[in-house]
């Protein structure tokens, strides 16, 4: 059985699509078989991320409209032989997402084999974002220690609760990940920023990981590489740190206490 995980928030810009990119990726590293899958249709931006841009033929909605066939619009990864990318249309309305097309291509990618399947969701509330969470066995809710981010966050988790399929059907519900992102321990000491343990105590669903804020996810963006690619960089082992709990490995917090600066960074300007 595939596991199909929806990547989402309510609010737009917090990393959705960086997260999308760098769990699946992580995710086949591993040795999973692995689809990625954008559901921002008429915005697409996970083949930028994924560096596949220029190989994009077929899209999310030709396989749906059966102007395709699955195997010709998914994109095998040039990195890793069992990842691959479904892209979203740039030119469709959103509405051309239906929930039999999609739920055929999800039944189609499980009898292929995958072991994982990514919903990369656009922000809001609006179908194409319902969509991607209706077929959720599991969810990585993204937020900013933010207060409008965490309150659209909670939003987000209601509709789960309600509209997701197995929520429709009296099943086991979703399972909720909670993931901060543009995290900055200094901020949070300073006043400036929620704490991971504030987030926590006004959404009560587990932390799987917090991602420190960092140029380097920018960097790796630009360059059309998952910034789990990125060796030897903070936000890589922060979500190489996400994959491994979300195998159920122990690992513990890190990237989240405040170190205070020396005495020579105190002289010199830092705080």
């Amino acid at each position: 059985m595939a596991e199909v995980i929806v990547v989402t928030s309510g609010k737009g810009g917090v990393g959705k699509t960086t997260t999308s990119a760098s769990l699946a990726m992580g995710l086949a590293k591993r040795g999973k078989k692995v689809a990625v899958i954008d559901f921002d249709v008429g915005l697409r931006n996970l083949d930028l991320i994924m560096g596949c841009e220029r190989r994009v033929v077929y899209d999310f909605v030709n396989v749906i409209q059966g102007e395709c066939t699955l195997k010709q619009a998914l994109i095998k990864d040039k990195r890793i032989d069992t990842l691959f990318v479904l892209a979203a249309s740039q030119t469709r309305d959103k509405d051309a997402l239906t929930e039999e097309g999609v739920e055929k291509v999800l039944k189609e990618l499980e009898h292929q084999g995958f072991d994982y399947i990514v919903c990369d969701s656009p922000a809001g509330i609006e179908s194409g974002a319902v969509m991607a969470l209706t077929f959720a066995d599991e969810a990585l809710v993204v937020t900013n220690p933010e207060v409008s981010s965490v309150r659209d966050s909670d939003r987000i988790l209601g509709i789960l609760q309600a509209k997701s399929r197995r929520a429709i059907e009296g099943r086991e519900p979703v399972k909720e990940h909670l993931l901060i992102t543009r995290y900055n321990p200094t901020r949070v000491e300073a006043g400036e920023m929620l704490s991971y343990k504030d987030i926590q105590e006004i959404l009560r669903v587990p932390i799987i990981g917090v991602i420190p804020e960092s140029e380097e996810v920018l960097q790796a963006s630009n360059q059309g590489s998952p910034v789990i690619h990125q060796k030897d960089t903070d936000a890589a082992a922060a979500y190489h740190d996400v994959i491994s709990r979300f195998l159920g490995e122990e690992q513990p917090l890190r990237f989240v206490d405040y170190v205070k600066p020396g005495l020579l960074k105190r002289l010199f300007g830092g705080k």
